[in-house]
């Protein structure tokens, strides 16, 4: 298991989720692939998809979200943090991952342990997400929902139409601490990676005063790492053989 810790510009769960994808598709020459919450965004393009010849799997809880991917893709509604799941999904897949969906998970136990039923022996699982503790992260969860979202409008606007905002439980999502590797391990996983992601980028246009100073505590936290205090994180699991 390694773990270790980064300054947010690195974190790879946004422009750069698909080379960090892809590189672990190649590393453990993954072919069948479940993205889980994909919504109408893949992470991947059609074409990425034929050219690896991967049978790759659009997944979403919401069926409206399904209608606007792309045909060539499979699509599934799924719902992971359930108890019961389609027995025909029991060791279908050898990667199953997820890019800024942990935040949004009611019961991670749960969900991790539907992960490791559905993926084959050998199967990898890796996730992109936020975590709780960290300033931004704290309102989101702690603030009523109507509130936090037209804060997170006021100092990140989005395109509500393309991209919306889901409730956030931050359950397991958390840094590489002790108890979150214990949690992972009693599931069955092995810890491949487990890196967390010290910083946020969500003064950069406005609290200018802010951002310098969320900065100069990343690059402290990096040096002398507290996990609890991580903003984001990324997870390779693997399932035994």
């Amino acid at each position: 298991m390694i773990a270790s810790y980064r300054p947010v510009d690195e974190f790879p769960g946004w422009l750069r989720a698909p080379e960090f994808f892809a590189d672990l598709f190649r590393e453990y020459s993954s072919k069948s692939v479940l993205e889980v919450g994909s919504g109408s965004h893949p992470t991947f393009s059609p074409d990425f998809v034929q050219q690896n010849n991967l049978s790759y799997v659009a997944s979403d809880i919401d069926p409206t979200e399904l209608e606007r991917v792309d045909p060539a893709f499979e699509r599934l509604v799924l719902e992971l943090s359930r108890p019961a799941i389609d027995p025909a999904l029991t060791g279908k897949f050898d990667f199953v991952f997820s890019r800024m969906v942990g935040e949004h998970i009611s019961d991670g136990r749960q969900f991790h342990a539907n992960v490791y039923k559905i993926l084959r022996p050998g199967g990898i699982s890796a996730h992109c997400f936020s975590t709780l503790w960290a300033f931004p992260f704290v309102v989101n969860r702690f603030t009523p929902e109507g509130l936090s979202d037209r804060i997170v409008t006021m100092i990140a606007p989005r395109d509500k139409s393309e991209y919306k905002k889901f409730k956030a439980h931050y359950n397991w999502s958390r840094g590489p601490n002790k108890t979150m590797i214990e949690r992972f391990q009693k599931v069955g996983f092995e810890i491949v990676r487990y890196t967390g992601y010290f910083g946020h980028n969500y003064y950069a246009r406005k609290i200018h005063f802010l951002d310098r100073l969320e900065r100069q505590k990343s690059k402290f936290l990096v040096a002398h790492p507290v996990p609890q205090l991580c903003s984001y994180a990324t997870l390779v699991l693997r399932k035994p053989k």
